[in-house]
């Protein structure tokens, strides 16, 4: 195993890596911050809808969050292809990327489907059911897109051209703020929606991300999707990239499924402690989205170092990001310990969730720190193409321990939905050990690039 000494970072390490982390995680919060104008807009009108938002964006993402971890798994291919001059391993890469992320929108449209009666048979408030289904539903057309642009951005991202990202996402990000203010309140014309009418300006904004991106970055783009690749539909090597993403699907859909498994715990306690949930998890979320920026740009570095042969390069980019998402979110942390209530005031009028989301902050500032080592950590493993293990430790963190600790508070002791916080805090912690030591076992032996062709040259293999 080598010494800690060599994950060290120098200036330039840690300089490069904002350089991309930057726009990486501006275009993260940037996406973030429609779901947060989605509940910002729909909280003015009734504590339901609310509510609604709540379960069926946990529904959503419940379905749609494995593919988008399969998709992830294009980063270290398109990273290593970069870091070694691969224009041919570049495009493979993005093809095959789109024909993963087509196959995986069939699947999670389908899903999407039975909405109400899975509510239902998780026992969520009756008033909510039949809003959460009409929002869920809602959402159903703009899968493939949304998969589309998670292709796009990896590949532009790889390449470290994030402008044209950044750009669009801006643009999104008004685009779905007009949406909302017409469908949501009945506006210019349209009927007022609520909850169901702020489903579809995501919709519609989803879809302006991947035209608009494809159509802004094709100069950029151009090389990797045309010509088309036969060897893009290849059975084999499209089954090795299935085998690299699906355990980092599961661990995706591991970690927000605990989330969402403990939002069902919210709404068996009502419809006032899940609306509240859903204020705390916004804020939370949108503040994660900038440890996930960092945790994309570590695997990318990562990548890069592994493409061109440099072993310390990449250990050297894990310890930089691991310093900058664990600062970012001391910030964040003591920010949610001292402002609580202001905080929740600004989303929602409701005096009680206001009380309830305010309790909630102390607890999410606690596991912030925890929440930017892990997701950093889980980055730089995804960048050697280490997916099995870490998915493992995911599942023991949050599933063996941050599940059960939740229900016991909330339920056992009576601490409420404080209780499933705290439950979600000890998971996050006993996974971002866990990852931390992965970190120190696989980055201390060989770092060779992967392999997904067979027709690879010798040196990559």
């Amino acid at each position: 195993m080598v010494s800690i000494q060599t994950y060290a970072p120098n200036r330039s390490d840690v300089r490069e890596l904002i350089e991309l982390a930057t726009p990486v995680a501006f275009v993260q919060v940037g996406i973030m911050a429609m779901g947060l104008v989605d509940t910002f807009m729909v909280g003015r009108v009734s504590p339901v809808d609310l509510a609604a938002v709540a379960v069926g964006n946990l529904y959503f993402f419940g379905v749609a969050v494995f593919g988008m971890g399969v998709l992830f798994a294009i980063d270290p291919v398109l990273s290593q292809a970069v870091g070694a001059s691969d224009d041919v391993g570049v495009a493979r890469g993005v093809q095959r990327g789109g024909v993963l992320a087509a196959g995986l929108a069939i699947l999670a449209m389908l899903l999407l489907i039975p909405v109400a009666p899975v509510l239902t048979v998780f026992r969520q408030p009756a008033e909510v059911v039949p809003v959460a289904a009409g929002y869920a539903h809602g959402l159903i057309a703009g899968v493939f897109p949304f998969y589309a642009f998670v292709v796009l951005r990896q590949a532009l991202q790889a390449m470290g051209r994030v402008l044209p990202i950044v750009l669009v996402v801006l643009a999104a990000n008004v685009l779905n703020a007009a949406l909302n203010w017409a469908f949501v309140f009945g506006n210019a014309g349209f009927p007022a929606m609520g909850a169901v009418g702020s489903s579809w300006a995501t919709t519609g904004s989803r879809w302006f991300l991947m035209v608009a991106l494809l159509a802004l970055a094709w100069p950029l783009l151009r090389g990797a999707l045309v010509p088309l690749r036969r060897d893009a539909f290849s059975p084999r090597p499209l089954e090795k990239l299935l085998r690299l993403g699906a355990p980092v699907g599961t661990q995706q859909l591991l970690e927000f499924g605990v989330f969402g498994a403990a939002g069902l715990l919210m709404g068996l306690m009502g419809a006032v402690a899940l609306a509240s949930h859903q204020v705390a998890l916004q804020l939370a979320s949108l503040t994660f989205m900038v440890p996930l920026g960092v945790s994309q740009a570590t695997s990318i570095r990562v990548g890069h170092a592994i493409g061109r042969g440099d072993p310390d390069g990449a250990r050297r980019a894990t310890g930089a990001g691991i310093v900058i998402g664990v600062g970012f979110m001391a910030i964040t942390a003591a920010v949610f310990l001292t402002i609580p209530e202001l905080l929740a005031r600004g989303f929602s009028t409701d005096p009680v969730v206001i009380a309830t989301a305010a309790a909630l902050f102390p607890v999410a500032g606690v596991f912030q720190v925890f929440d930017g080592l892990q997701v950093v950590a889980a980055g730089a493993l995804r960048g050697v193409g280490d997916t099995r293990v870490p998915m493992l430790m995911n599942f023991i963190g949050f599933w063996g321990i941050g599940l059960p600790m939740s229900a016991w508070l909330a339920f056992g002791v009576e601490a409420g939905p404080t209780g499933v916080w705290w439950g979600l805090a000890s998971g996050l912690g006993v996974v971002s050990i866990l990852l931390t030591h992965r970190i120190r076992t696989r980055f201390g032996r060989a770092l060779t690039r992967l392999v997904i062709d067979d027709d690879a040259a010798p040196n990559d293999k």
